[in-house]
């Protein structure tokens, strides 16, 4: 997971680095696609490996990327509006944090093959849910009408965030470069930065705010219910839980004793 998020970094952050080209312009989607794909391959492995993705949860990581995949078209990006992320902040909350980065993915990649919007875009927006689903799985320990409002406070921030991320993939390629706010190759890091700032804050504001208000109303709204649900079924998904059985004599012992025997 971690050298997932890196390839995302510096994915997103490239243009204050490294001036624009014929790779960053034409092939560098589709390499991060396809090292994405290694990644999020290599982390669910892990996961299984270690016990902390077992066939139940990885059920679970199937069923919620497609209610992603079917609840994004409802919002549809209007004026902003996205229904995929209140589910990304829960999942990650309850799952963990590498549960999260994981739905990310797996929820924008069936939900743009579902909408026909597979394109150069697609793997910037993998990258930005995951990081949306994975910070969930990090934030603090909370109970109550705190959490539900903890987390509702995340996914407005989350709405900014992912625009902001979003903006960075085409920023460099968008504007004439006489335009104040355009990407201009060579500048210091702080005059490029003030740039990106002015350029995020007069195209994507409005849409951002449209985004950030949906999650908190939905996160307010069917926060509780669905946190409840989801803690319901990760206690029942355990597989770890010692199984006991009675011996002849009424003694019980564990399935690990028993084979032993």
């Amino acid at each position: 997971m971690g050298l997932a998020a890196l390839l995302g970094l510096v994915a997103f952050f490239w243009p204050f680095v490294v001036d624009p080209g014929k790779l960053g312009s034409n092939y560098a989607p589709l390499l991060i696609f396809g090292v994405l794909l290694i990644l999020v391959l290599c982390v669910v492995l892990s996961e299984i490996a270690e016990g902390g993705i077992d066939s139940k949860a990885l059920a679970m990581l199937g069923v919620l990327s497609a209610v992603n995949a079917a609840l994004r078209p409802l919002g549809a990006g209007t004026a902003g509006v996205e229904t995929v992320f209140f589910v990304l902040v829960l999942a990650g909350r309850v799952y963990g944090p590498g549960f999260g980065f994981t739905l990310g993915c797996t929820s924008l990649f069936a939900s743009a093959l579902i909408t026909g919007g597979v394109g150069p875009w697609m793997p910037y927006q993998m990258f930005g849910c995951a990081f949306v689903g994975m910070l969930a799985g990090f934030l603090p320990r909370a109970t109550g009408r705190r959490e539900v409002l903890m987390l509702a406070v995340y996914g407005s921030f989350s709405g900014y965030l992912f625009g902001f991320l979003l903006n960075l993939s085409f920023w460099p390629f968008s504007l004439d470069p006489n335009s104040s706010i355009a990407y201009l190759p060579g500048l210091p890091f702080t005059e490029q930065w003030q740039r990106y700032i002015a350029f995020d804050l007069a195209t994507s504001l409005g849409w951002d705010t449209g985004r950030a208000v949906t999650n908190f109303v939905c996160l307010m709204l069917a926060g509780p219910a669905v946190l409840t649900t989801f803690r319901r079924a990760a206690r029942r998904a355990r597989f770890r839980a010692p199984v006991h059985f009675a011996g002849p004599g009424g003694a019980e012992s564990t399935a690990q004793e028993t084979t032993e025997r």
